[in-house]
């Protein structure tokens, strides 16, 4: 007899799940001849090859090319695997939807682990995500972010750091203002190292950045339960930290206690960088044809994905039902068990390039029936003319919350590079006017994502013609930590953060790290964040506390998140422009005023939108050197009584300090 149907409905949910003292058991395996689950003990034999498939470990297949069964005594860690017979071959796969591939033995010969959903004991009732608009978004990796021991030394240059090590810069997230992580993938990936793009386990947390042995563990428990103190909350037990999926889940928790949500980065493009025998690829065992070069070639029959490739995975294939409930499920998943305030899309270009154009429109319209909290973000590089389409609602769009955009990045690195060439040469300003305003046909300006720096951008790359460098670099190529470094640096992240959209850091950006980052242990000596500057380079530890202030200052000054801007001074003659941002009928405008000029200006007649005092509320030039006593400033402000100006009605003249950034506000 077959496993029983006990449990067993059209509403059983994929993968394992546990119910009435046991666990029903759901895969999708269209041209497969049989499927089994094994579990427990019989995993050994299995292992051993000592095991010949069983009737009573057979699942029944169903009408929907499902395969289901309900096994009693599974328990909360219970390992198990599938056994799928193909027309092609017979063996272990894991199970797709898996919440927890087992390390012993190590992956890919892994086991899979059922999970209680339920098993991990939130805190954040009653956390709600920003609203998108106010979003300043932090990108940073997992393994490579921040790691160090019980006598604080930096754990990073020989392992990857953990989940649980990001509690340790909690505190430093929650100063630096910023509402909202993005980590790079965090899906089992099969290589040694990754930046998480490479993904075959997508409901499997990666296993490296997960902490086994219990005395470690007991280390982060007690870091965990200080920061729930710090709340008022109710103390984690061992047992909740022991599973994998729940240390995640308790770095989520604790961002959400601090004011800061969680935006997961998933891949519904490709899936791999090569694949394993028990993995998606061929899941349903069918034959692998080759070519005189031992290449398969038959990809249209490995049931997940199509023939064609990208980043070295494969495309999937968008046609078949089972693929698209695949990602779907998996976006619901996050949201549901992980508690994520919001998805980044991995190339949403190659979704729409193969196929994946309907299918875009019903994963964003489903997740947001899930969660209209949640927020969508594409990466969408079509042709310019066409990019509002990501963010437009079906039918014409994809229905996207917003995209990532490259306007301001390209035109204030072009920018900053050209003035490198010294006080002479020409600095195209008015080409950064232009991307200020937000990207063509977007609905709202607050959709698109804005950043100079981002993990692809600073990667490191041993080939010099894909090299780009961190800004500081860029900023000045003879040394990092000149002033022209500094107060270049300064004026592009001060863009980001008064300009339109939502703005986005990269990891180390904040406090003026200059060396491009890797995930590849082997450039690991110059390539990880320099946390220790911090307490040693003065470069640092004024930028860092220039950037606190100006994600402080977009924070309290509304007119900083609004959709209206007017650039109404950008001439390249002096390399200075100047925007309005402000509120209908609210009041608190503000001005900006930035400059790329070697010289500081002493009287520079600018147009403003209204008369009277306006208030000097952020002067970039003070952080240099923090307090700069040399600081070139307005005396806490200037007056706008002079004649119209730049097509406003006031004027007033204005200090500018060399290589400068400026806000003015003018209260209600």
């Amino acid at each position: 007899m077959p496993t029983s149907q006990q449990h067993v409905s059209a509403g059983t949910p994929m993968g394992a799940n546990l119910t009435g003292g046991g666990a029903t058991f759901r895969v999708w395996a269209p041209r497969a001849r049989e499927v089994y689950v094994i579990v427990g003990d019989e995993l050994e034999a299995a292992r051993a090859g000592g095991w010949a498939p069983k009737q009573e470990h057979a699942l029944v297949r169903q009408a929907d090319e499902t395969w289901t069964g309900f096994v009693e005594g599974v328990r909360d860690g219970t390992p198990y695997r599938f056994w799928v017979v193909g027309t092609g071959s017979a063996g272990f796969k894991r199970d797709p939807y898996a919440r927890e591939l087992g390390t012993e033995p190590p992956f890919p010969d892994c086991d899979c682990l059922v999970r209680d959903p339920g098993g991990y004991p939130w805190h954040d009732q009653g956390y709600r995500a920003p609203d998108f608009r106010d979003l300043v978004i932090y990108q940073l990796h997992f393994g490579v972010f921040y790691g160090v021991d019980e006598q604080g030394r930096d754990t990073r240059p020989h392992r990857r750091s953990k989940f649980l090590d990001l509690l340790d810069r909690l505190d430093y997230l929650r100063e630096l203002g910023v509402n909202a992580i993005q980590p790079l993938p965090m899906q089992e990936f099969p290589s040694g190292f990754s930046k998480g793009y490479n993904g075959t386990d997508y409901f499997s947390p990666e296993s490296d950045y997960q902490v086994e042995d219990p005395a470690e563990l007991a280390r982060y428990l007690r870091k965990a339960n200080a920061l729930l103190a710090e709340h008022g909350k109710e103390p984690l037990a061992p047992e909740h930290l022991a599973p994998g999926p729940n240390q995640l889940k308790c770095v989520v928790d604790l961002c959400h206690l601090n004011g800061i949500a969680v935006i997961f980065d998933v891949v519904y493009n490709h899936a791999g960088g090569g694949f394993d025998d028990q993995s998606l690829w061929f899941f349903d065992r069918r034959p692998k044809l080759y070519d005189g070069e031992g290449r398969v070639y038959n990809h249209e029959d490995s049931q997940y994905f199509t023939r064609e490739g990208w980043a070295g995975g494969l495309v999937f294939d968008y046609q078949q039902p089972g693929v698209r409930q695949f990602l779907v499920d998996n976006a619901r998943f996050l949201l549901a068990e992980y508690h994520a305030d919001g998805l980044r899309y991995d190339e949403v270009t190659v979704m729409d390039r193969f196929g994946g154009w309907s299918f875009a429109q019903d994963l964003t319209g489903t997740v947001r029936s899930a969660d209209p909290g949640a927020i969508q973000i594409a990466e969408y590089w079509n042709d310019w003319s066409w990019r509002w389409l990501a963010v437009a609602p079906p039918p014409r769009g994809m229905g996207f919350d917003a995209a990532l955009t490259d306007g301001l990045r390209l035109r204030v690195r072009e920018a900053v590079r050209q003035a490198t060439a010294g006080r002479e040469a020409s600095v195209d300003v008015e080409s950064v006017r232009d991307v200020l305003y937000p990207p063509g046909s977007f609905p709202d300006a607050w959709r698109a994502v804005r950043s100079v720096e981002d993990h692809d951008v600073v990667y490191h790359r041993t080939d010099p013609n894909e090299w780009k460098p961190r800004f500081a670099w860029l900023a000045d190529p003879s040394n990092p930590r000149s002033w022209y470094a500094r107060s270049r640096s300064r004026v592009a992240t001060g863009l980001v953060l008064t300009a339109p959209g939502i703005p986005m850091l990269f990891m180390g950006q904040e406090f003026l790290e200059d060396k491009n980052w890797s995930d590849n242990p082997e450039y690991f000596r110059n390539t990880l964040l320099w946390w220790e500057g911090l307490e040693t380079d003065r470069a640092m530890q004024d930028h860092l506390r220039f950037t606190r202030d100006l994600v402080r200052l977009r924070r309290r000054h509304p007119a900083l998140r609004s959709e209206r801007i007017n650039v109404f001074h950008a001439w390249n003659p002096t390399r200075v422009l100047a925007f309005h941002r402000w509120i209908e009928g609210e009041g608190r405008d503000v001005v900006v005023v930035a400059s790329l000029s070697e010289s500081t200006y002493w009287r520079y007649e600018l147009g403003f939108p209204l008369p009277g005092r306006w208030t000097e509320v952020f002067n970039g030039d003070y952080y240099d050197h923090f307090p700069n006593p040399q600081v070139a400033g307005n005396g806490g402000g200037v007056v706008a009584d002079g004649p119209p100006m730049h097509g406003l009605p006031h004027s007033a003249a204005v200090v500018i300090p060399a290589n400068g950034i400026l806000v003015f506000a003018r209260e209600a």
